[in-house]
């Protein structure tokens, strides 16, 4: 009885803070998120072929092409990023296509191969991140004058 209760409230906690960190991240990170989706779905999509549940499977393959679909692939700018941009689009197609024949032939190696993919370009994705902190972590705080009049805050009125 409160076990169903329980996980639901855990889960519905969780799903919360996805989408606080949705809404909250830059560009770039949704990208980084996407990545890590994928990634996670194919985990599960290879330890669920391993237990041989075929519905738990083709649930979590499917949701990793839909995240490389309808997240990484539908969000390339053709225009503005160019032959890049088009060879990740070849890319991507590709990796949802090999996704569809290792579900159908039960083959762990085409999951492990588009989770590298994956793999890799989340790193080289991470690598061109845009600074996190304009101020470096060796830089002094700024100093405050105790004495100095302060505003009052919302919370202080």
């Amino acid at each position: 009885m409160f076990g169903t209760s329980n996980s639901h409230g855990a889960n519905a906690y969780a799903k919360v803070g996805i989408e606080t960190g949705v809404i909250s991240a830059s560009p770039h990170k949704l990208i980084v998120m996407l990545y890590d989706g994928a990634i996670v779905a194919l985990n599960n999509a290879i330890m669920h072929m391993k237990n041989q549940d075929i519905a738990a499977k083709g649930h979590s393959i499917s949701k990793a092409i839909a995240i490389i679909e309808n997240g990484l692939r539908a969000s390339l700018d053709k225009k503005a990023g160019g032959e890049i941009a088009t060879s990740l689009d070849t890319l991507y197609e590709y990796m949802s296509s090999r996704l569809l024949q290792a579900n159908i032939n039960n083959q762990p190696e085409g999951l492990i191969e588009v989770q590298n993919l994956l793999r890799d370009l989340k790193s080289s994705w991470e690598a061109i991140a845009p600074e996190k902190n304009t101020i470096k972590q060796d830089a002094p705080l700024p100093q405050v004058d105790p004495l100095a009049p302060r505003r009052a805050t919302f919370f202080e009125a």
